[in-house]
Order: C-alpha cells, then structure tokens, then sequence
C-alpha cells in the first residue's frame, strides 16, 4: 500500500494493515472491554447536572438485547437500520446492536428536519429506525411513504401510537447474542454526504472502517489512550467525525466518552462541559473553535484537563492555530477526509507533524496526493485536487444505489475529493477550498479558507463567508459576508477597516471588494459554512445589477 514515488512523506515507514479476515465492530467496542473489565465506564452523560455512566458490561448487555429485538422484528443482515438520536448512552447501544446483527446503521442528525429524513430514508429503505420523541413525531408524518419502514423504536416514556418503547421492547429479552460473523469488507454503515454540493449520496462502508481510523484518531489525541483520557466532540454522532473519529475509536480503545445536549451550540456550553466533564480529548470543528475565540482567556477562567484538540471537517487556518496554542494551552493537531474516506492527512506535535495554515502529511497507512486533472501528481506548490488511492482501509464500499456516482469518484485508482490543495516542499498539504468553491479573479484562483482566516483574526469579526461574485472585468470578486462579534456594529469605516486588513495581510487580489455584515452564519449539521447560500446570493445580486435576473 505505499506508493511508488520514494520521496512520499512517511511518518511509521513501512506501515502495514493488520486487517482480521473475520471482523464485527459491535463486538468490537462493547463485548471485548466487557470481557477484560466489566465495570470499566464506557460513556458518561453530563446533559444534566447530575453526571450518569454507563459500564463496558451494561453496554454489552444491553445492545444484546436490543440485537435479539431486532431480529425479531424482521431484520435481516444486510437491512438497514436509521439512528435517529442525539448524543445518548441508546445511540451507542444502538450501534453495537446493529452491527452484531450484520445490519447496516444509518446515522442521521436530529437536526434534520421532514424532507430531509424523508428523502434519507426512502433512500436507503430502511426496515427499523431507533429515535426519541422528537423524531419520531416528524417520522409519523412520512410513515405512509416509507412502505419498507416496518418498526419505530422510541427512547423515553412519551411513546406514540404506530411506534413501540425501547427499553419496553428490550424487557425480558437474553443479555447474551451470537454476533453475526461479519468480515471486514461487509457493510457496516451507510453516511449520508452532507449535501453542501448537492443532493446527498449515502456512502457505504464496511466493518474494516473502525480499523482504518484508529492509527489517526492515536496521531491527532497524542497516542491516545493515556492515563485520564476522556474524549468529547460538541458535533452529532450522526456526522463521520463524531462517529468514527470519537464514539466508535473512543469505545475500541476503552477510553470514556462524553455525551452531551444541547439545543443550539455556544462557546459557554462547550467550556463548561469540558470543564465539568474533565475532557481531556476534544475534537472541536474549526468553525467551533473560531466561536470559542470570542470568550476572553478561556483558560484563564476554566479549569480545562485539555491534553489534545484534534480539527477537521473545513480549514482551520493560521489564526485560529495560533491563538488555540496560546489560549488553551494546547497544539490542535488538524486533520481531514471526507463522508467517503475519512482521516487520510493528520498532525501529531508530539512527532513534530505540525505547520498553522496546513493540515499536516498522509497518516499510516494512506496513500494521498494533490493531482491534476489527468490523476498525476501535482508539482510541490501547484494547486491540484487532493487525492487517495485505493485500496484504503477507510475507502467506501459505494454509494447506495448509485453507481455512476461510485465511478465518476475515481480517476483510474484515484479517488478524488472535490477538494483543491497544494503540496509544500516537505510532504505537508494545505487545503485550498471545494471545486466549486475557489474564486477565480483576474486569472488567480483564490482558496476561500485563507480569506475567511484571515478575516476572522479581525478583531471585529466572529465568523466569515468567503465567495466569488461574478463580475464582467475580473470575472469574479472576492465578496465577504461576516457575522460581528457584540459590542461592534456595521459600517462604511468598518467595511474599509477590513479590507485594509485582509490586503495587508493576503495580498491586493485577495481582499473583499465587497462586504456584507449578517446576522448569522448557514452551517451544515456537521458545522461548514454553507458558502452556497452566499454563493447564490452574490449571483443572484450580479445579474440584477446587470438587468438579466
């Protein structure tokens, strides 16, 4: 699996997959622990102000029984089973469950709304689905245009007609199952794309992806697990990050993981759980950790146990490096992938793998490159689209029933990523932006990720959009739309002020010609800004002021 250039950046030499020939994740992540020390706390909830735990044995126990529950319910391997929940001890017993009985889970965000949840599930045909109240009020509305939807499984005590208690059903039924013997190439999982360019495909993996991603998530948490480990992500368990970079790895390891809700993000909320939960391992997206910039001395007025702080999911870029190293004491190690493959580039400061404004080198056991459009590898410092060969132990299976989508992916072993980057001299890759996301202005392709870097170390500036409005001499202009931190109001001194900024600190084709002060911010479920929403906006006002709208 290493690559045939002997200047590729390696950071293990020749690193090797231990790949099982028979592999099930669920039994993976609660019956192994179970087995060597019951009582070992797998989750703690800090949602109230009462703290809960749940133990390796308590989770092994209970998703036997929710195993035995579905296949009496008519679920079969193969058949897919929706997650429709927030971070809770029931996701992760429905997880294991799942996987035991050879189903394939489908996460979804509880953040989506009807339309969403109906086009995902009519997508995938799912059998069964696992949800709370909340969901399943919105799934009773669609439940007549789901025919292959047989069972709706309800946490709580507020149980709708059509739908059955979960811990009712689990009542009674036997603490022991016979795990499906599922091999590392079965399916698994089905992640649904977040949809930011267009409508959303569900990438299918195998049981092999837990495997795939734990030499990264051991990088980017400082060879993760020590002594006082205990890992948190403020992002839904729905989303490949949350999933596979800290529930499933985190339980693998038996390194506790916190749960916690809340009905809207905010840089008080993630501060206090960190404190009060004594996270010592976060994985924060980067439009998080911009947000937690706006609390003065945060560490100053917390007590964080922080030892890691891994990114991904967009750019992080310099500044917010910077002032993390500075305010929390602490050296984000970033990293990235995609819903397809997840976690191919990381950093690790222990080993020296660090630089602010990139991402870092390809992590153990990946092959990734920047390429052209004929799938070579780009020269050191041109921009080109990130790239990962196959095989790859995180690379989907497919997309679920598309597979034009499946092969269009691909540039003959190359799977592409919709994403522009460079490659330094030293092996390290900087992202650029999505395909569709680089402005192109007066013959220079402009990377919206070091514009919005740039524009958020304004001392004025909480969050920014960068995009490309078309425009007939330079075809396209860097237009910025910026949410203000309180206490600073919009106006023509601060428009120019920015500006100024940006031009001082990019460079005179880099700067915002124009910029538009909003309330806030569009963001996916998984945390990017949804540059389409502004990229729309800026077309639709360019062919009004051209009199063709």
């Amino acid at each position: 699996m290493l690559p045939d250039r002997p200047d590729y950046p390696s950071l293990f030499g020749d690193f090797r997959w231990p790949v099982p020939d028979r592999f099930n994740i669920g039994v993976a992540v609660a019956d192994t622990w179970a087995a060597r020390e019951p009582g070992r706390v797998a989750l703690y909830d800090f949602t109230e102000e009462k703290p809960r735990s749940l133990t390796f044995a308590a989770l092994s126990q209970q998703s036997n029984r929710l195993a035995h529950v579905l296949v009496a319910a008519g679920v079969s391997p193969g058949d897919r089973v929706a997650i429709l929940l927030p971070q809770s001890f029931e996701t992760a017993i429905a997880h294991a469950a799942i996987y035991k009985a050879g189903a394939i889970a489908v996460p979804l965000a509880v953040l989506f709304g009807v339309e969403a949840l109906s086009f995902r599930l009519g997508h995938c045909g799912a059998r069964a689905v696992i949800t709370d109240a909340g969901g399943a009020a919105r799934i009773a509305a669609l439940r007549q245009s789901l025919p292959e939807l047989q069972a709706v499984f309800v946490t709580g005590n507020d149980i709708p007609a059509g739908a059955t208690g979960f811990e009712a059903a689990m009542a009674g039924k036997p603490s022991g199952f016979d795990a499906i013997d599922t091999g590392p190439d079965d399916p698994a999982m089905m992640i649904y794309t977040s949809g930011t360019t267009g409508p959303p495909k569900g990438a299918l993996h195998g049981h092999r992806v837990l495997l795939g991603h734990l030499p990264g998530v051991q990088m980017h948490h400082e060879f993760l697990p020590q002594e006082g480990d205990r890992l948190w992500t403020p992002a839904d368990w729905a989303w490949a990050g949350g999933l596979l970079n800290v529930l499933l790895p985190g339980l693998y390891f038996g390194v506790p993981v916190v749960a916690a809700r809340t009905t809207k993000f905010t840089p008080q909320w993630a501060l206090d759980v960190m404190e009060r939960a004594g996270v010592a391992n976060a994985f924060l997206p980067p439009t998080a950790l911009k947000m937690l910039k706006t609390v003065p001395d945060p560490r100053a007025r917390r007590a964080l146990a922080l030892r890691t702080i891994g990114s991904g999911g967009e750019s992080l870029g310099r500044e917010t490096f910077v002032w993390a190293r500075e305010q929390l004491g602490v050296t984000i190690n970033e990293f990235y992938g995609q819903t397809e493959c997840n976690l191919v580039l990381g950093s690790c400061a222990t080993l020296g793998v660090t630089r602010p404004g990139a991402i870092g080198l390809p992590t153990p056991g990946h092959v990734v490159d920047v390429i052209d459009a004929d799938g070579n590898p780009a020269p050191d410092g041109v921009p080109g689209q990130i790239a990962v060969r196959r095989p790859d132990p995180v690379m989907f299976l497919g997309y679920w029933k598309n597979e034009a989508a499946t092969a269009a992916k691909f540039i003959g072993d190359w799977m592409t990523t919709g994403d522009q980057g460079v490659r330094d001299p030293d092996g390290y890759v900087h992202f650029f932006g999505r395909d569709d996301d680089v402005i192109t202005s007066s013959g220079y392709r402009i990377g919206p990720g070091e514009v919005e870097d740039c524009l958020i170390g304004h001392p004025a500036i909480a969050l920014a959009a960068a995009v490309g409005k078309p425009d007939p001499v330079r075809t396209e202009i860097v237009k910025a739309y910026v949410v203000l931190k309180p206490g600073h109001s919009p106006g023509k001194a601060l428009e120019d002020e920015i500006r100024l900024w940006v031009r001082e600190r990019l460079s005179a084709h880099e700067y915002p010609r124009e910029i538009a002060f909003v309330d806030d911010m569009p963001l996916t479920t998984t945390g990017k800004v949804i540059r389409r929403v502004f990229r729309d906006r800026a077309i639709a006002e360019a062919r009004e002021a051209a009199g063709t709208g």
